[in-house]
């Protein structure tokens, strides 16, 4: 018996035995369903437009090796091996130390996320209706953006939508990890599939999409500035949802015969595969209907109407587009709202029902701010930004830096590189010890430092 198993006797076990993933295919949906979502389909897209195209990409992926998939793999050592909470992991792994403040870091990313993301899922939902009952079919491109800003200046309508996203989370989460988690990611995720690649085929024979192709393809390097880089790193924590709870949480859910380095690169890439996929779906028709690549956050709702109006079946497509990416918010939002209740149910020894309900009122109420941001508190500013833009702020340039580079260092300097090569080969039953070993230096000298630019940059400190 080891130190740390030891130091786990020392921790206060949980009431009920825990839940867990049935199956290996199940946790690997299960961590894609918290990676694909909204990130890739909403952010990704308008990121990349406003930060210069292919060029921005290629940058993205280099800051996810270096930053986004060694974390990753670090939650899901650090998770597997605590079976524990994002906080309760950190005490058991070091007892009486203050590493569990990365936990806590975690834990308020993943909330303080919800504020805004649940606002941007009730647009999602609300444009499902708008779709079904025709109101967009009529709609020219010059129009398009009039319909999405009437929506967002209403106060009542969104909050409403707000509030059905965040019922339809807390009914899966209620239903547990293997009966809710687990079973709504394998059902939903190839319908996303599917359905990204009609919407491609049906972009890219627009007229003039080749123009949109080229953006998204061929990297004018001139567009590589440090403020891209550091957009880039932020954003690749964001989609792979790591140092905001998740994956530490959805890590301590895995069984010991789970390849973790394997379900890591495999939600990696199609995680990316995605991101590319709404991207063809999205700049072929920018550029197709002259709007704007750098048209920021309204960038979906904007294109998608008018590459499904212009083809045969347009509204039911449209309909079927829009309650899928549904789907993948919600996806999102259940890997997110686990870290809180997993955190209230062990900690407090709460049933996961009352967990999940003040989980849920919680972000009803603070991601009210962030829907009203649009309309009746527009003009309400924190440190120049609308409570909309401030949630973002702190969650992608504060809590995340802060928890991103205390989980590298924590992985790489308490854990040891011998722990990191052990848990992640299965103590020795996989033949990945190199990769293994190599992700373990990156945790140790690169992620760290790239993180605290980022975190710098993000408190004012490094002007770019």
């Amino acid at each position: 018996m080891d130190a740390q198993t030891t130091a786990y006797s020392k921790v206060p076990k949980t009431a009920k035995p825990r839940q867990g993933f049935a199956t290996g295919l199940g946790a690997i949906a299960a961590t894609l369903g918290s990676a694909v979502g909204l990130g890739n389909i909403w952010k990704f897209p308008y990121m990349t437009g406003q930060n210069g195209g292919a060029a921005f990409i290629l940058v993205y992926l280099l800051c996810l090796f270096i930053a986004g998939l060694p974390v990753m793999l670090a939650e899901f050592i650090i998770g597997r091996r605590s079976k524990a909470n994002a906080v309760r992991s950190f005490k058991k792994l070091a007892p009486g130390t203050s590493w569990y403040l990365t936990g806590v870091a975690g834990v308020t990313s993943a909330v303080v996320i919800m504020f805004f993301y649940s606002c941007v899922a009730g647009w999602v939902y609300a444009y499902i209706f708008k779709a079904a009952s025709g109101a967009l079919a009529a709609v020219d491109p010059a129009q398009t953006p009039a319909v999405f800003e009437a929506l967002t200046a209403s106060p009542l309508i969104p909050l409403l939508w707000q509030w059905v996203v965040l019922a339809v989370v807390g009914t899966v989460i209620i239903a547990g990890v293997q009966n809710g988690i687990e079973r709504v990611a394998k059902t939903v995720l190839p319908i996303l599939f599917v359905l990204l690649i009609v919407c491609d085929i049906r972009a890219l024979t627009l007229p003039g999409a080749a123009a949109g192709v080229n953006f998204l393809f061929r990297p004018d390097f001139s567009k590589i500035t440090p403020a891209v880089f550091l957009a880039a790193l932020g954003l690749s924590f964001f989609k792979m949802s790591v140092a905001m709870g998740v994956m530490t949480t959805y890590g301590s859910y895995m069984g010991p015969e789970d390849n973790l380095p394997a379900s890591m690169l495999k939600v990696a890439l199609s995680d990316t595969l995605v991101s590319i996929m709404a991207g063809l779906a999205i700049f072929p028709a920018v550029f197709a209907f002259g709007y704007q690549a750098d048209a920021g956050p309204s960038l979906l709702f904007i294109t998608i109407p008018m590459v499904f109006n212009s083809m045969p079946l347009g509204q039911l497509f449209l309909t079927l587009f829009f309650l899928l990416a549904a789907i993948a918010a919600t996806g999102a939002m259940i890997s997110l709202m686990e870290v809180p209740v997993a955190y209230l149910t062990e900690e407090n020894n709460w049933p996961r029902t009352k967990a999940t309900l003040v989980s849920v009122l919680v972000v009803a109420a603070f991601g009210a701010l962030a829907t009203f941001s649009t309309s009746i508190l527009s003009h309400v500013q924190l440190w120049g930004r609308t409570f909309f833009d401030f949630f973002d702020f702190i969650t992608s340039s504060i809590f995340m830096p802060i928890a991103g580079v205390a989980i590298s260092l924590f992985a790489g300097w308490v854990l040891t590189t011998k722990v990191i090569v052990a848990e992640g080969s299965n103590n020795g039953q996989l033949n990945n010890q190199g990769f293994l070993s190599a992700l373990a230096f990156i945790l140790k000298f690169v992620t760290p430092v790239a993180v605290t630019v980022v975190l710098l940059s993000g408190l004012g400190f490094i002007k770019l």
